[in-house]
């Protein structure tokens, strides 16, 4: 995984907005004394919403929206944003919400304090909590800079930058679901228990007892309902429930079904060919699959490949020295197995006890191989 990847997650994922009574806002502010060309821009989701000149630092945004959602402000002292890929460090996360936002700087967006609404306040308390975490991002993101290119592509690189991701996930993910459980009554909650599920697979029997201790007010609102389908739709997934079946086809055309590894533990990986970071992290799966393989565990690779990559899937097994059963039904997104899952990203694993019983979701590198020591002692 790459880092700037993980910080453009941490920095920038917009809160879901759904239909409701519009409201007005305002953004006003000062960002040091930048003049013509240098222009702000607010960014809404993929979208560029407005946009001014600053005057003498000075500047002023309005706006509609039909419920509060999380926006980037972004300065571009050339006064030219091409999209939002192009944006600048200078930039600052908010929150829309009704009323007046006051954005203050003497030098730069990231430095500004905001003064708005009680949304801003709490968004402000849990970007306070997440700031030593995105800082530590950003320095294995400068080591990653500093590294030889040779260096980046061995193993054991690989493997400390995946620790390293996954730390800066879990802690992330772990402050998300902090806010939410101390402040049950704010819609930033709402915003907090999406961040965490994008961290990684959401978890049902994680995520579900925090959102049914929201305020029911916020569980009736269109994206506390929204969520709250989203969540019973995952329940069939979680930790402790009977995996759903499926039955796919080897590149040999030999149906395979799930309920065939009755009797083993089995970890059902989600991949594909043209996935970077599920590539990289086949060498430990190989290296769990040659510790326990038989009687008691087997792997089972279902690729996210489509017609078109068909070649390209069977030689990433070939390269990648797969020796377990491979399936798949070559639609891409829309493989059968992974909407059954509610599979969002890839890589992704599911490893099932020989009940049939999901017992680990999404296992990497050294924690597959310590689940699996201590599940087949």
């Amino acid at each position: 995984m790459n880092p700037k990847y993980l910080l453009s997650l941490l920095l920038f994922t917009p809160i879901l907005a759904h239909a409701q009574a519009p409201f007005p806002f305002a953004i006003k502010g000062q960002v040091g004394h930048l003049n013509a060309p240098a222009k702000v821009y607010l960014l809404r989701g993929n979208e560029i919403a407005d946009s001014t000149v600053l005057q003498n630092g000075a500047f002023e945004l309005k706006g509609t929206a039909t419920a509060p959602s999380e926006a980037r402000l972004v300065v571009q002292r050339s006064g030219r944003l091409k999209s939002i890929y192009d944006a600048s460090p200078n930039h600052k996360n908010i929150i829309l919400e009704p009323g007046t936002l006051a954005v203050t700087s003497t030098d730069s967006l990231p430095n500004a304090t905001l003064k708005g609404g009680p949304l801003t306040s709490d968004y402000d308390r849990l970007q306070a909590s997440l700031k030593p975490i995105i800082a530590q991002a950003k320095i294995y993101e400068a080591a990653f800079g500093r590294t030889p290119e040779a260096q980046r592509n061995t193993p054991e690189f690989k493997q400390r930058l995946q620790t390293q991701f996954d730390e800066i996930g879990s802690r992330i993910r772990q402050a998300h679901l902090a806010f939410a459980k101390a402040n049950p009554a704010s819609w930033v909650s709402l915003h907090a228990l999406q961040q965490a599920g994008m961290m990684s697979t959401p978890e049902y029997t994680e995520l579900a007892p925090i959102y049914n201790a929201l305020n029911p007010a916020l569980k009736a609102s269109p994206l506390g309902r929204t969520y709250g389908q989203m969540l019973e739709s995952i329940k069939d997934v979680a930790l402790g429930a009977v995996a759903p079946d499926f039955t796919q086809k080897t590149p040999e055309g030999k149906a395979v079904s799930l309920k065939d590894y009755r009797g083993k533990y089995v970890l059902v990986d989600f991949w594909a060919s043209w996935c970077g970071p599920c590539r990289e992290e086949n060498p430990a799966v190989i290296k769990a699959y040659n510790a326990y393989k038989g009687r008691k565990f087997e792997v089972l690779g279902v690729s996210l490949d489509d017609e078109k990559n068909r070649a390209k899937w069977l030689q990433a097994v070939k390269d990648d020295k797969l020796v377990w059963t491979q399936v798949s039904d070559l639609r891409g997104w829309e493989n059968e197995a992974a909407r059954r899952y509610h599979v969002q990203s890839i890589p992704q694993n599911y490893l099932i006890d020989p009940t049939g019983k999901i017992v680990a979701v999404n296992l990497r590198g050294e924690q597959l191989q310590a689940t699996l020591a201590r599940l087949l002692k």
